[in-house]
C-alpha cells in the first residue's frame, strides 16, 4: 500500500492518499478526506488498464464542485423529505441543502469530513469518523467504521459498521461514477446493465417516493435482463423526466449474489454488485456538466446500494433506525472482470 499527501485544508490539515493495489486486476486509490475513492483502475479484456472512476487530480476539485464523486455518503444517503423526520416521538430537523429536502447528509455530510486512516495487514484501509450528536440535526454520536479492501481477484469490498449512544437513524453508502470504457471517454448509454429487481420507487417532482413499490414489468425501468441504458432512457416516461433519465431506487428481489450487473461491450469490462441492502440507486450521470465538473451528461453511472430514500417518514419501507446497544453492519462489493 502506498500512502501520500494529496493536498491540505485551509485549516492546516492534511489530505493523504492510500493506493490499495490487487495486482494487475486492480487498484484503488482512496482519500482521507470524504473517504473518497479517488480513482479505480482496472484491466479491459485485452489487458491494457484504464481508470473507470471519475474523480479529480487535486483536493481543490473535491473541495469546489464535486457531485459526491466516489464521496462514503453519510449519515443519511439519499433524500429526507421536508429535511425532518420523527424519532420516538421528537421531530429532528435536518440541513435543508435542497429546499426544502435534506441530501446525502446535509451541508456538511460524511463526505466533507476527513477521516482517520489505518492500514491493514491484509492490504486493507479502515477509516473512522466519530459524529458529534446534533451533527446536521441527527441525534446521538455516531461511531463509524469503513473498510476498504482489494484483492487479487478484481473485488473492493466495502464494509460499514457503526454504533450510537442515541436512537438515530442511519444509511451509508459509496458515490462512485463508474464509466467501464474509461473515465472520460464518451458516455455509458451503450453500457449494458441487469438489476435483479422486480419493482423500483416512484418518486413525486423533488425526488421523495412516493411510497409506491412499483413492478418494472412492462416500463423503461425494466432491467431483469441485460438491456442497453440508452435503449429507453429518453421514453417518453414521467418518473424519466422527473429525473432527466435514470435515477431511482430500485427493490431488490429476494436473495443474496450478484444483485447488479455491468458490461462495457468495446472494452469488454464488467462488473458486478453484492450487496446486504435491500436497494440500490441506479444514477445515470443525468447532471453531470451542469456543475462545473468537466463531464458530460451521462458520462458516469452509478450504483449506490442502501437503504431507501426518505425510510425515516415511511414506516412501510425496511426500518433505518439504529439504537443503543446495536451496531450497524453492511457490506458491498464490487467486483471488476471482462466479459466472457
Amino acid at each position: 500500500m502506498r500512502k501520500e499527501r494529496f493536498g491540505t485544508l485551509s485549516s492546516g490539515r492534511p489530505v493523504e492518499r492510500f493506493t490499495l493495489d490487487g495486482g494487475d486486476r486492480l487498484r484503488v486509490a482512496v482519500l482521507t478526506y470524504g473517504g473518497i475513492i479517488q480513482a479505480i483502475e482496472t484491466p479491459d479484456a485485452a489487458g491494457r488498464m484504464a481508470g473507470v472512476a471519475l474523480g479529480f487530480d487535486t483536493l481543490d476539485g473535491y473541495l469546489e464542485r464535486s457531485p459526491y464523486f466516489g464521496a462514503l455518503v453519510g449519515r443519511y444517503a439519499n433524500r429526507i423529505g421536508g429535511a425532518a423526520f420523527t424519532l420516538d416521538g421528537t421531530v429532528r430537523d435536518l440541513a435543508p441543502n435542497v429546499p426544502p429536502d435534506t441530501l446525502h447528509g446535509g451541508w456538511q455530510g460524511f463526505d466533507k469530513r476527513i477521516w482517520d486512516a489505518e492500514p491493514g495487514g491484509d492490504g486493507s484501509l479502515a477509516l473512522s469518523y466519530v459524529s458529534p450528536d446534533g451533527e446536521e440535526g441527527y441525534p446521538g454520536t455516531l461511531s463509524v467504521r469503513v473498510v476498504y479492501t482489494v484483492n487479487p481477484q478484481g473485488e473492493l469490498r466495502i464494509e460499514y459498521r457503526a454504533t450510537t449512544d442515541a436512537p438515530t437513524v442511519l444509511n451509508l453508502t459509496n458515490h462512485s461514477y463508474f464509466n467501464l470504457a474509461g473515465a472520460g471517454n464518451g458516455d455509458v448509454l451503450d453500457h449494458v446493465v441487469t438489476i435483479d429487481a422486480d419493482h423500483y420507487l416512484p418518486e413525486d417532482d423533488r425526488q421523495i417516493p412516493t411510497g409506491e413499490v412499483a413492478p418494472v414489468a412492462g416500463t423503461p425501468f425494466d432491467f431483469t435482463r441485460a438491456r442497453r441504458i440508452g435503449e429507453r432512457i429518453g421514453a417518453d416516461h414521467p418518473q424519466l423526466r422527473i429525473g432527466k433519465g435514470y435515477d431511482h431506487c430500485w427493490v431488490f428481489n429476494d436473495g443474496d449474489g450478484v444483485r447488479a450487473r455491468v458490461e462495457e461491450p468495446v472494452s469488454g469490462r464488467s462488473l458486478e454488485v453484492l450487496t446486504t441492502e435491500p436497494g440500490v440507486q441506479f444514477y445515470t450521470g443525468n447532471m453531470l456538466g451542469s456543475d462545473g465538473t468537466p463531464y458530460a451528461p451521462h458520462a458516469a453511472l452509478c450504483l449506490e446500494t442502501q437503504h431507501f430514500p426518505d425510510s425515516p417518514n415511511r414506516p412501510e419501507f425496511p426500518s433505518t433506525v439504529l439504537r443503543p446497544g446495536e451496531e450497524f453492519v453492511s457490506v458491498t462489493t464490487y467486483r471488476f472482470g471482462t466479459v466472457a
